[in-house]
């Protein structure tokens, strides 16, 4: 009967353990460059590899370049795997980000901000809703991002927005549409990445300066997984709720073990919080106590 017993609660518990971990984002499927993206400007400066699976982007003191998605997505699961410039990197910007294309555009940024040799990376991320920005926030990365491939995800549906780091959630953005906060939910957006020139403010607010005599500057991608709704401009074609993995009631919010990793991270890493700057906001934005940023 105490055997019984005993393997009654070891399941309670099991099953207690089980509810509070939601399933992960699906693996990425690796595909071409090609299958997915497109050059926009520069193409001399994208170098292909491996049949396309693999690229390069170079910045010069001509220029940098950059590519684009081929379809617009209104929500889904955006993946890439990035092995930044290495060296010294001081004053060059490496972007993967989402944007729609109207006035009042929405868009889900990564942005790394180089370095002096031997000195962190530091990872920029910010959301647009409506045409309005100014929610940077920064960290460092608890790995050398030059050294190999990390995998960069943003999951994005009616409910939140979540940028990951080798699916460790580094920043959540809820829906509080409710609290007057715009949400992005009917702009449809392009994925995009770039690497470009921006020493007027991406080193030490611009005081370290891009040193030409290390170019090229180099960042390397592969992976290339898209699995989003495409849609058109009017984004009529995109009624997913319940339909799509990314839409189902496990990814409405963060399970108790990311919610862990995602505070582990903000204790640990954070260099800046647009929530806890009260220069910039006397009064604290209402969407950064449902984002559990404070």
């Amino acid at each position: 009967m105490a055997s019984c017993k005993q393997w009654t609660v070891f399941l309670s518990l099991l099953c207690l353990v089980s509810a509070t971990v939601a399933a992960p984002p699906k693996k990425p499927v690796a595909v071409p460059f090609g299958r997915n993206y497109m050059p926009t400007w520069a193409f001399d400066h994208i170098k292909y590899f491996n049949g396309g699976k693999e690229i390069q982007l170079h910045l010069d003191k001509y220029t940098g370049t950059g590519f684009q998605s081929k379809g617009n997505y209104l929500f889904g699961h955006f993946h890439m795997q990035i092995k930044m410039v290495p060296g010294d990197s001081a004053g060059t910007v490496t972007a993967y980000y989402l944007s729609s294309q109207n006035n009042e555009h929405d868009e889900i940024d990564f942005e790394f901000l180089g370095n002096r040799t031997g000195q962190p990376y530091i990872l920029q991320t910010n959301v647009f809703t409506g045409g309005k920005g100014d929610r940077e926030q920064r960290i460092f990365l608890w790995f050398d991002p030059t050294a190999a491939y990390h995998s960069y995800a943003v999951l994005w549906n009616l409910y939140q927005i979540v940028f990951l780091v080798d699916d460790i959630p580094i920043r959540v953005f809820k829906n509080s549409k409710d609290l007057g906060v715009k949400f992005p939910f009917n702009q449809p957006m392009k994925l995009y990445s770039s690497l470009w020139n921006a020493d007027d403010w991406a080193t030490r607010g611009g005081l370290e300066k891009t040193d030409w005599s290390k170019a090229p500057f180099i960042a390397s991608y592969r992976g290339f997984h898209i699995d989003g709704c495409e849609a058109s401009v009017e984004a009529k074609y995109c009624a997913t709720q319940g339909k799509r993995w990314w839409d189902q009631k496990e990814f409405q919010d963060l399970d108790a073990q990311q919610w862990r990793r995602l505070r582990w991270v903000r204790k640990k890493f954070t260099i800046y919080n647009y929530c806890t700057d009260r220069v910039r906001y006397p009064s604290m934005p209402p969407e950064c106590k449902r984002d559990r940023d404070i």
